[in-house]
C-alpha cells in the first residue's frame, strides 16, 4: 500500500467517522468490487465450460489481502458479501484478521442488505464486498450518489457516510 493511498483512506475515514450518523444510517459503510477473477480478461468463449461462480486470481487474492491490510483499523463491526466465491474470498482475509464472519446476501436482493445492515448495525462501520452491477444500486440505497464501476474496475473503494451521503472514491 502507497503512503498515499493510506494516507487518503485514514483521512477519508477520519472524516466520515466525525460525522454524527442519524438514529438509522450506519456511521460509515465501505463498499468494495470483489477481487480480480481467475477468468477475468478471458476472450469471449474462451472459458466455454468454466462456472458462473469463478475463484480469484493470483492478482485478486493479492488485492484481497491488500484490502485487509488496508482496513485492519478502520473499525469495521460487520462484513456483508454476495454468495459468490469471489466476493466470499475476497473479503475472507479481512473478516479473519478481524475474527469476523462474513455475512452472506443474495447479489439480487439489495432491499435485504440494506435493512440487514440498518437494523443489525446502525452505528458500526460495516464493509459491503459486492459487483460492479451490485454495488451501484446498494450505494444509492444509503443515499449516496450514482456510480458507476466498470467491468475491468477492481481498485475503487467507496467510502460512504449515510448521514451526508457523502461518497470517497480511493483506488487501492
Amino acid at each position: 500500500m502507497t503512503r498515499s493511498t493510506s494516507h487518503r483512506l485514514a483521512i477519508a475515514l477520519a472524516l466520515a467517522l466525525a460525522v454524527p450518523a442519524t438514529a438509522y444510517a450506519q456511521q460509515t459503510v465501505i463498499f468494495v468490487r470483489h477481487a480480480e477473477r481467475a477468468d477475468a480478461g478471458a476472450p469471449p468463449g474462451a472459458m466455454a465450460g468454466s462456472t458462473a461462480d469463478p475463484l480469484l486470481s493470483a492478482a485478486g487474492q493479492a488485492r484481497a489481502e491488500k484490502l485487509a491490510a488496508m482496513l485492519r483499523d478502520a473499525g469495521i463491526k460487520a462484513i456483508y458479501a454476495t454468495e459468490f466465491h469471489r466476493t466470499q474470498d475476497t473479503a475472507k482475509p479481512l473478516a479473519a484478521k478481524l475474527h469476523l464472519d462474513v455475512q452472506t446476501t443474495a447479489a439480487g436482493d439489495t432491499a435485504a442488505l440494506v435493512a440487514a445492515i440498518k437494523s443489525a448495525h446502525s452505528k458500526d462501520v460495516v464493509l459491503v464486498v459486492g459487483h460492479s452491477n451490485t454495488l451501484p444500486d446498494a450505494i444509492k440505497a444509503f443515499g449516496g450518489p450514482a456510480v458507476t464501476i466498470r467491468d475491468d474496475e477492481y481498485d475503487a473503494m467507496f467510502v460512504l457516510t449515510p448521514s451526508t451521503g457523502t461518497v470517497t472514491l480511493i483506488r487501492y
